[in-house]
């Protein structure tokens, strides 16, 4: 773990979902490369695939489209509805530390760039629910993420304001990007793509390598 500063107990914690709680990525890149395929572009290794799905759709899919991005957006949810609930599993260490935020309560939610109702079924398979004040996908708010909006929401009914008493947990750039527009604490667990120039834009206050690493240190801040 590196810091720039000291981490204090926070009062709410927002995670992002995919490669920082859970993994998916079986299904997604399954129905990104059969979305483009079909739509004649070629196809993207795992490699590429995780640096390019970061934003949500309705902002990525118009770029790589063009005027066919409604039709394309179409097709990759039909085939999602096909493979998502086969292969999400939680990463390692998330079940613990969303215990140990609960038992210190600490009001915890989740914002992510997935569409909601897959985030939410995704969520609800893991048997999570419980575990999550609130849970924000795509097209939830008004705006997506990096934009703050989705964290104002997944903030409505804790009585937490947005700012340095919440830590927004993630795994790459949108993530930060969006705790540092929403006055939030950014904190990295290592798991995406980022590159250096990134993470000097838009930096974190404490970056660990695992969730376990990250529960450690959450409960350093509880004993002191």
């Amino acid at each position: 773990m590196t810091s720039d500063g000291v981490l204090t107990k926070p009062r709410a914690v927002i995670f992002d979902w995919d490669s920082t709680l859970a993994d998916n990525w079986g299904a997604i890149g399954r129905s990104v490369n059969t979305t483009l395929a079909t739509f004649g572009h070629p196809q993207w290794s795992e490699v590429e695939m995780r640096e390019r799905v970061k934003g949500s759709a309705r902002d990525t899919f118009p770029t790589i489209y063009g005027d066919r991005w409604e039709e394309a957006l179409a097709f990759f949810y039909a085939r999602y509805d096909e493979f998502f609930m086969d292969e999400v599993r939680a990463l390692p260490g998330s079940l613990d530390l969303l215990r140990c935020l609960n038992d210190n309560e600490v009001a915890v939610s989740v914002v992510s760039n997935k569409t909601g109702r897959y985030l939410r079924a995704e969520v609800t398979a893991l048997g999570w629910d419980p575990l999550f004040r609130n849970v924000i996908g795509a097209a939830d708010a008004e705006r997506d993420k990096p934009e703050p909006d989705p964290v104002h929401l997944a903030l409505d009914g804790v009585g937490v304001e947005a700012g340095p008493d919440v830590w927004f947990v993630g795994d790459a750039v949108p993530d930060l990007e969006c705790a540092h527009r929403s006055g939030c604490v950014p904190i990295l667990v290592h798991g995406g793509s980022i590159t250096a120039e990134e993470l000097a834009q838009w930096p974190p206050r404490a970056d660990f390598e695992t969730r376990d690493a990250l529960r450690l240190a959450f409960l350093h801040c509880v004993a002191t």
